[in-house]
């Protein structure tokens, strides 16, 4: 009897050993990233960013920050202000202006990634400072500062008039290059700003305008939404040029009216391709319900992969019952392409999960059985992705399934849905990963533990 409960002891100490060595071992990994910030060189900090941006992950910006604050290594400047501009994060801005007013020490490649920084999180504080430098009409910096000027001004409106004026004497009055004008035109869009209409407008009716001028000015017209500009793109509706046609019908998305649902509805017989995508785009950010017979059509019958594409997320925007019905049928007919029923797929599970989560289930595990693989993944993703109002019942026994039988993908689909659903009653799954060798499954598990306010043991 001593002797069983002794080997007991030892198989639950073996077990306990098993499951924190993982998390040791993780711990470890987060010491080691640290030290590579505070003493790593700039190769060695750039492939750590280039990691925390596929892990999609920010624990370390606080490290980051002070890093940046304290250094002018090109690589490292460029890494961190790449990496926090491409999620918008803030909290790199003081470094940023003070690499463009301090430019005489620093190099070519941080000034522009500075730049580009400010523009991405919208900083109305870097405008004056933008400005001032693109008043040295300094060649180098003029794209990335149109750029970026126009995008921190749309923060605040006065700032954004300011800057809509400047850039249209700039383009009026100096010499920026014919190169930058299609930038200034996109620039003044950005801006939000009703101050630059007349000047759009301008050049979208100048038929002897070049083409990619009029498409940046129907783009710049179409962002701020400014009804004296209507006109203007609906003229160019049916012009003969196919680039300037389709701008046209993409820039409609914004506006309302009968004119411009017959103008959508006509594009959808357009033999150009694109003017079809675009007809599905204004569709969908108008939430367009007459369209939803084109969209079915495009839908299934379309040559151009994309214009499928387009017509099924349009489907998915204006989601009254005819286009549910829709997405349904394209979802359930298992002679359609995998890439036509996955799309299907998420869009039903964006407007009605709780209808549809069953179905998908059932042509999972149909796509498993029959080996089709890009099928199989591509629903993986849709459940993994999955958010159920109201009962959870079918997506709780998915997400238990792949945390205790599934590849390591699977796995990680499955701590999602345990996040986004809020599966508290998986406690003990999510907990038995946090002990995984496979450290995204670990780092992934003690993330979804945190969300549901699990506590891990030890």
């Amino acid at each position: 009897m001593a002797i069983i409960k002794k080997l007991n002891i030892s198989i639950f100490a073996v077990f306990w050993l098993f499951l924190i060595q993982p998390v040791f071992s993780q711990q470890n990994t987060e010491a080691y990233r640290r030290d590579t910030i505070l003493y790593g060189t700039e190769t060695e900090i750039a492939a750590l960013i280039q990691t925390l941006r596929s892990e999609n992950v920010d624990y370390l910006d606080n490290e980051l920050i002070a890093l940046v604050d304290n250094t002018r290594n090109q690589r490292i400047l460029t890494g961190v202000f790449g990496f926090f501009g491409e999620r918008e994060k803030t909290g790199l801005e003081l470094r940023a202006i003070r690499t463009i007013t301090e430019r005489e020490n620093e190099t070519n490649e941080s000034i522009l990634s500075a730049i580009d920084y400010l523009g991405r999180i919208r900083s109305a504080d870097a405008v004056p400072v933008i400005m001032e430098l693109l008043d040295t009409q300094e060649r180098r910096f003029l794209s990335s500062g149109f750029r970026a000027i126009g995008r921190a001004s749309s923060s605040d409106s006065a700032l954004a008039d300011e800057t809509a004026e400047f850039l249209v004497d700039y383009y009026t009055y100096r010499n920026p290059g014919t190169d930058n004008h299609s930038v200034i035109i996109t620039a003044i869009g950005d801006t939000k700003s009703s101050i630059g209409v007349d000047f759009l407008v301008n050049i979208v009716t100048n038929n002897d305008e070049r083409i990619p001028l009029r498409i940046a000015a129907l783009g710049a017209l179409s962002g701020i939404g400014d009804e004296r500009g209507l006109d203007a793109i609906l003229s160019c509706v049916s012009t003969n040029d196919p680039n300037v046609r389709s701008a046209a019908v993409a820039a409609l998305g914004p506006f309302s009216g009968e004119a411009v649902d017959r103008a959508i509805l006509d594009a959808f017989r357009d033999s150009y391709y694109r003017t079809r995508i675009a007809a599905a785009q204004a569709s969908r950010d108008r939430r367009l319900s007459a369209a939803v017979p084109f969209l079915r059509y495009r839908a299934e019958r379309d040559d151009v992969a994309n214009v499928k594409d387009e017509a099924i997320r349009a489907l998915g925007a204006i989601a009254d019952s005819e286009a549910i019905e829709v997405l349904d049928s394209l979802f359930s007919e298992r002679r359609n392409p995998d890439r036509v029923r996955i799309l299907a797929a998420e869009m039903l599970m964006n407007n009605d999960a709780s209808s549809f989560f069953r179905k998908v289930v059932i042509e999972l595990e149909e796509a498993r059985l029959r080996n089709q693989t890009n099928l199989y993944n591509g629903l993986v993703r849709v459940a993994g992705e999955t958010k159920i109002d109201g009962e959870t019942d079918d997506i709780e026994d998915l997400a238990r399934n792949f945390m205790r039988n599934g590849s390591a993908v699977e796995k990680l689909f499955g701590l999602d849905m345990a996040a986004n659903n809020n599966l508290t009653m998986l406690r003990d799954d999510i907990l038995f990963l946090v002990g995984e060798r496979n450290e995204s499954i670990s780092r992934r598990a003690r993330r979804t533990a945190e969300t549901l306010g699990i506590e891990i043991p030890g």
